[in-house]
């Protein structure tokens, strides 16, 4: 009986140490790549800006070629939403709505995930002229990890789980826009 005792007050001690350290662990995460595309940054923009052309690039969009999508609204304009439900673990079900754009610049997205776990974060990408016909494309992701699950960003690595993904978004735009 002394045996247990000692094993479940390690235990305690083990969780509350955890709960102290997610204290004082950071909260949110932000993850950005980009890429330069041989292309005046209107023609860029004007690809971007409508969400269903995210299926030719877009490494999540290509993870599940049988999930269900569904839209509402105006594609390429605010308050357009677009929803995914799949089987694949890796991809789950969720919805994205255009949030905000400033013409010609940026797009802004909430992201909402449903399954296989319930998130609300944000994604942008932001188009800026280099020449006139290249222009540098930067996509990012920013969300919030409350606490005490703030506990998992270390082991998580937003940065390199996130970071690979957005890159080769990135690629495959690329590659779709300089044919």
């Amino acid at each position: 009986m002394n045996i247990i005792k000692k094993i479940v007050l390690a235990l305690l001690a083990i969780i509350a140490l955890a709960l102290i350290v997610a204290l004082f662990l950071p909260k949110n995460y932000a993850v950005e790549r980009e890429i330069t595309i041989n292309q005046p940054k209107d023609s860029v923009f004007n690809y971007i800006k409508y969400v269903k052309n995210q299926d030719n690039f877009s490494v999540w969009n290509r993870k599940d070629p049988k999930m269900i999508k569904s839209f509402s609204g105006t594609d390429g304009t605010i308050g357009f939403v677009y929803s995914w439900n799949s089987q694949d673990k890796n991809v789950g079900v969720g919805e994205q709505e255009i949030k905000k754009i400033i013409e010609g610049e940026r797009i802004d997205f909430e992201i909402r995930f449903k399954v296989p776990f319930e998130s609300t974060d944000n994604a942008y990408l932001i188009t800026e002229a280099i020449s006139p016909s290249q222009t540098k494309v930067k996509w990012g992701f920013n969300g919030k990890m409350p606490y005490p699950m703030n506990l998992m960003l270390p082991i998580m690595n937003m940065e390199k789980m996130l970071g690979k993904d957005l890159q080769d978004g990135l690629n495959n735009l690329k590659v779709v826009l300089e044919k």
